[in-house]
C-alpha cells in the first residue's frame, strides 16, 4: 500500500499545529516554507483536514489554520482518512469466478481467503493508526527532536502565527 505524499504532510502540518497557542493561527504559506513545500498543493490537504473538522480556519492577514480538537483528540486514523478517505486498501473484484473449472451458476457462500486475510490486515493497520493520537506524536518528537532544534522551530513557528 502506498499513501499519497498528502499524509505525510497532513501529519506534519497537525504536530506542528498542535504547538500552536490558543486562538493562532498558521498560513499555509508558513507551513508550506516550514517544510519545504510546494503551497498549492500542500493547501489540498490542509482543505481535507478543515473538511473533515480536524483543523480549523480563519481568513485575513493573521488567518490561517489551527487544530479543532486537543491533540489528545485526533488519532492518526483521522488524519490519514481525511486525505485518503475511508475505503478499504484492499478491493476484492471476485476473480475466483472466472475460474473455467467452477461448476455454472456456482455461488460462493462468503467472501474468498484473500480478501478476508487483506481486509484482516487492513483493519489492523487502522487499529493502530486508531491508537495512535497527535498528542503521542508531539510527546515523541519532543524527547527525539533536538532541544535547540525543537525551540528554534516553534520560535519561527510563533513568529508567523497570526
Amino acid at each position: 500500500m502506498i499513501l499519497k505524499s498528502q499524509v505525510e504532510w497532513a501529519l506534519h502540518c497537525c504536530a506542528i499545529l498542535a504547538g500552536l497557542p490558543e486562538g493562532r493561527y498558521l498560513s499555509t504559506k508558513a507551513l508550506a516554507e516550514l517544510h519545504g513545500l510546494p503551497k498549492e498543493y500542500l493547501s489540498k490537504a490542509l482543505q481535507n483536514l478543515s473538511q473533515a473538522s480536524l483543523v480549523e480556519t480563519t481568513l485575513g492577514p493573521s488567518g490561517g489554520y489551527r487544530l479543532a480538537k486537543t491533540p489528545s483528540d485526533i488519532n492518526f486514523l483521522e488524519i490519514v482518512e481525511a486525505v485518503e478517505g475511508k475505503a478499504r486498501s484492499f478491493t476484492c473484484t471476485n476473480i475466483r469466478e472466472n475460474n473455467p473449472c467452477r461448476p455454472a451458476g456456482y455461488c460462493d457462500s462468503k467472501p474468498c481467503a484473500v480478501a478476508r486475510i487483506m481486509w484482516e490486515a487492513d483493519e489492523a493497520w487502522r487499529d493502530t493508526l486508531r491508537r495512535v493520537r497527535l498528542s503521542d506524536l508531539v510527546g515523541t518528537l519532543s524527547e527525539e527532536v533536538p532541544a535547540d532544534i525543537w525551540r528554534s522551530t516553534f520560535e519561527w513557528v510563533l513568529k508567523r502565527a497570526g
